[in-house]
């Protein structure tokens, strides 16, 4: 098997389904390859096609644009020169896997390698943009495999075309029967049968499955979710218990080793803050981060912290002393040339950005 690709983007990971994630613990846990779509007509939607056929306007793709693509080819080699400013000074997204007979093997990642590239529309003309999805394929690609992934494109084009035209229809559904603040999945349901059927008219059995097969995955869990939490019947233990099943009975996969980290986060943060109003010992914080999230996760958690309880030490003394020299000082200006000295001395660059948005957080919170 030959395979033909580039390392992906390092992405945000974290999805809020129930609770958000701070951005310390994004930053220790998030993963080096991101499948980063869900079901893209649900409310926590994040970068999949919903993004590519709501914000751009997908009826640009047409018999003239490949025909006017054709004309623009002539200009391409790798399809890479000259990229929108968007995409300069980044790796392609994306793999073309063939096999031995130089046959395309499907996978996500050709979808994501046509999301990388139809990212810059309203940057570049669609039919520059098809010319260089075109162009790259080709030359990154022999015969057959080439024709088939472009063959592929087309109707992936023609896909994210009609979708709005479901998403606009469930949407106002949705909007009437969202009155009483509540997702209405019996809508979700039927909205996602009506996608799936589409994907049937453009997409063999084995494309649907590789394009879509995670994010379905996903959908399928993060709408039980929903469900659970909507359910009045369920005390909160009972909806916790009833999560951790659903996730027990899940198949093995990537999407639930995440899910499951996604879960460990949660109770994480949680116990967390009632561990630290309690007045926990870093001893106990990390024995509990190390059941939960492993022992190298807890130790970076713990050297957090520390530089989190150093900043709020020198934070004090800033603040104490700032008060002084503005008290002691008749002349302001003066008295501000001695503070950014001061800050100087206690914080570095980086640092010295937090202080003010740093002390409104403190002040909220005394008041």
């Amino acid at each position: 098997m030959r395979r033909n690709r580039r390392r992906p983007f390092l992405s945000v990971f974290i999805i809020t389904v129930i609770l958000a994630i701070t951005v310390a613990i994004i930053l220790w846990f998030k993963p080096n390859n991101k499948k980063s779509t869900m079901f893209p007509h649900l409310p926590f939607t994040t970068i999949g096609e919903n993004d590519l056929s709501s914000s751009i306007d997908m009826t640009m793709f047409s018999n003239k644009v490949r025909s006017a693509a054709t004309q623009n080819n002539t200009s391409f080699t790798t399809g890479l020169e000259n990229l929108p400013r968007s995409l300069q000074g980044t790796e392609v997204v994306g793999e073309i896997i063939i096999n031995e007979n130089k046959q395309l093997i499907v996978t996500e990642g050709l979808r994501r390698l046509f999301d990388y590239f139809l990212s810059a529309l309203g940057e570049e003309d669609d039919a520059v943009i098809y010319a260089r999805v075109e162009r790259y394929i080709r030359n990154h690609t022999p015969e057959p495999a080439a024709s088939q992934a472009i063959a592929i494109f087309d109707r992936y084009i023609a896909y994210l075309k009609a979708v709005p035209e479901i998403e606009n229809r469930y949407g106002n559904l949705q909007l009437q029967a969202t009155k009483s603040g509540e997702l209405d999945l019996n809508v979700v349901a039927q909205q996602k049968q009506d996608v799936a059927k589409l994907r049937q008219q453009y997409f063999a059995k084995d494309t649907i499955k590789a394009f879509f097969g995670a994010d379905d995955f996903y959908d399928d869990y993060s709408i039980e979710m929903i469900g659970i939490n909507q359910n009045k019947q369920l005390s909160a233990a009972q909806k916790e218990a009833a999560k951790q099943d659903y996730i027990s009975r899940m198949p093995d996969n990537a999407t639930k080793a995440h899910i499951e980290q996604q879960t460990n986060l949660n109770e994480l943060m949680s116990r967390t803050a009632q561990m630290k109003a309690k007045g926990a010992t870093a001893e106990e914080l990390y024995n509990m981060r190390r059941e939960l999230v492993g022992a190298p996760a807890a130790q970076r958690l713990a050297q957090v912290d520390q530089e989190d309880a150093n900043f709020d030490q020198r934070f004090t003394q800033y603040e104490t002393q700032k008060q002084r020299l503005l008290s002691q000082n008749p002349d302001q200006a003066q008295a501000q040339v001695q503070i950014n000295q001061l800050e100087q001395q206690l914080f570095d660059e980086t640092e010295r950005k937090r202080l003010a948005g740093y002390a409104a957080l403190q002040e909220t919170k005394t008041q």
